[in-house]
């Protein structure tokens, strides 16, 4: 039944969030539907309508005969605030079905501050938060994305993980709990068929143990339908991987309000601290013919004027000049310009970008990284401050005058030299503007820095690392910030150290995590992305509340030989390569790109996946 939402819209800020029945969005009849699954994003609509990934696996959903997928998202604070008043449940934008009337709920793991989110959509939707307390008619959860490689702190919510690429594992798990649910199977054998499905991983079948001294000792199956380990999922040829073409078109402004075109995925480079290039190897491309089929098809579907190129690297597509000579010729009579959202340091092509300015100028980003070549050289950055300096020189010879450049405080083998370095390199960048002659140059010259705090993340070779402590952090932060005092073209903006503090924690936590997400949530954490409503004295009580200690899981350096919580999944990174890097990184050693020959991490095992590897 439909859950009214008529009487709760004048009283919030942006009804648009919650109306649904947005161009493109697909209705189907829910009572006929074979199966249904409500794919929930952990955030405002906002946020959800700016992901690429939930409108691939909606309209692969929708496009099954015998089932439906609507979309679910967290409310704000103003629309929570009365459907609790009134007792209003979580409810889906396509037909306002509450969730609990769903057969499966999904959601999608972005980051780890939007854990108590899901705690709350469960609750508000009439879901039992803990997987244990569910019964036999009850929705079965999952969760895939990229935090879903470290399961372990939400392992009593979730029923099922889906590890690594969802195009093909999502249309499997629904089909195996469509089946489920004909033959009237109990929920225990329905999980059961899931574990076998290549890719998924259900926790309830694991058990965890640990060593006097509080690290993980083992976390093993006691059910013979789980595996040891669960491999990841990996989608070969992006030509066939679904691109949503005819996605929903916002009546409201969202943060990423534009066709985003997933042009590759994965990346070559091995940056020791980035997570998503380890996770999304090997590399996979689009061919230029598909690409611009699928813009153009875009355009016509969705009337939006702008094109992201979206990949971890967009300038390390091997064809980008001819795709954007190619989109700017087809698309240029529409008014639709493209973007380059990941640029490189070191690969700035300037045909490429003038391209991309031909109907509008887009901003330009880049990401040293780290202020001095040392450090650049520990985290296997791979650029140089001349390839910055040649860059921007050419991007204010083109008509640019601002730039953003992030960095990172915290990294491994930091230094004080290091980071003063963050304002040196800001000094190079106002060179390079100088360098132009002045009559060449476009006015107002403006660099912002922006430095995030280092998070060890899994399946990383900084995954043994310890953070900095909160005081390191802050002295870090006031020692550049006091270093760009000087620089009037130049400023500097840093992230606050209690998030990424709790986000470690997540990142790299074990099973007992869990207990305190639940207490967190218990306390009135939610929404903790967004610094106006991050509770940093909830977040601490509720882990004094459970008896852990954030600094075992922030600030610990961890032996090589520890059991980590994620070492069930395979990524098909090795531990050993992984090792093999972290050790590198002590001793400032870079590693080679891997298109120029085959590193050894672990994909190799994957005849004929990697091409690096031939």
């Amino acid at each position: 039944m439909p859950v009214v939402i008529d009487h709760l819209l004048s009283k919030v800020e942006k009804p648009a969030r919650y109306t649904g029945n947005e161009m493109n969005s697909t209705t189907k009849n829910f009572d006929e539907a074979e199966v249904s699954f409500a794919f929930c994003f952990p955030d405002t609509y906002e946020v959800a309508m700016s992901h690429l990934g939930m409108k691939i696996l909606y309209g692969i959903l929708n496009d099954l005969p015998y089932a439906i997928c609507e979309r679910v998202c967290m409310p704000w604070v103003d629309m929570r605030t009365e459907m609790l008043k009134t007792g209003t449940p979580l409810f889906s934008l396509e037909s306002h079905h509450a969730l609990h009337e769903f057969d499966i709920i999904g959601f999608t793991l972005q980051y780890e501050m939007s854990y108590t989110n899901i705690l709350d959509m469960l609750h508000m939707g009439g879901v039992k938060v803990k997987s244990a307390d569910r019964a036999e008619g009850d929705p079965i959860v999952v969760a895939g994305g990229p935090c879903a490689f470290n399961p372990e702190p939400l392992h009593q919510f979730i029923d099922a993980f889906m590890i690594g690429d969802g195009e093909e594992v999502i249309v499997e798990l629904t089909d195996v709990i469509r089946q489920g649910r004909k033959e009237n199977l109990p929920r225990r054998e329905i999980l059961r068929r899931l574990a076998k499905l290549e890719g998924v991983y259900v926790p309830c079948l694991y058990q965890d143990a640990y060593n006097p001294d509080g690290t993980l000792k083992s976390l093993t199956p006691i059910d013979d339908a789980a595996p040891a380990v669960v491999h990841k999922r990996i989608f070969t040829d992006m030509d066939k991987a679904y691109c949503p073409t005819k996605p929903p078109v916002p009546y409201m402004q969202v943060i990423f309000d534009r066709i985003m075109l997933e042009i590759m995925r994965g990346c070559t480079r091995g940056c020791r601290f980035c997570q998503a290039g380890m996770l999304y190897r090997p590399v996979r491309e689009r061919s230029v013919d598909k690409l611009v089929q699928l813009a153009k098809e875009s355009v016509e579907n969705t009337g939006y004027e702008e094109i992201s190129l979206s990949s971890l690297s967009s300038s390390d597509y091997s064809h980008i000049a001819e795709l954007t000579e190619r989109l700017t010729d087809e698309l240029g009579d529409k008014r639709v310009s493209l973007s380059l959202p990941s640029l490189r340091v070191d690969k700035f092509v300037q045909d490429t970008l003038s391209q991309t300015q031909r109907v509008k100028k887009s901003s330009l980003t880049f990401a040293p990284e780290a202020g001095t070549q040392r450090l650049r050289d520990v985290i296997n950055k791979g650029v140089t401050e001349a390839d910055l300096v040649n860059t921007l020189h050419h991007a204010f010879m083109n008509g640019w005058s601002g730039v953003k450049l992030y960095f990172m405080t915290g990294l491994p083998t930091e230094t004080d030299e290091d980071l003063l370095g963050i304002a040196e390199l800001a000094k190079a960048a106002a060179g390079a503007y100088y360098s132009v002659p002045k009559g060449q140059r476009v006015k107002g010259l403006r660099i912002t820095c922006s430095a995030s705090v280092f998070i060890p993340k899994p399946f990383t070779p900084f995954q043994w690392c310890a953070q900095d402590r909160p005081e390191e952090v802050k002295r870090k932060q006031f020692m550049v910030k006091d270093a760009f005092a000087p620089l009037k073209s130049a400023h500097f903006i840093y992230h606050d150290s209690a998030v990424s503090r709790m986000e470690a924690c997540f990142a790299v936590g074990d099973r007992r995590m869990s207990d305190v997400l639940y207490r967190a949530w218990e306390l009135g954490c939610l929404l903790d992305g967004w610094m106006e409503y991050f509770r940093y004295d909830l977040w601490l009580q509720a882990f004094q509340d459970c008896g852990l200690d954030v600094d075992f899981y922030a600030h610990r350096e961890r032996s090589l030989d520890e059991v980590l919580p994620w070492d069930h999944i395979d990524a098909y990174i090795s531990k050993s390569f992984l090792k093999r890097e972290y050790e590198k990184s002590l001793r400032a050693e870079t590693t080679r790109d891997c298109r120029e020959g085959c590193n050894g991490c672990g994909l190799q095992v994957l005849k004929g996946v990697c091409k690096g590897c031939e």
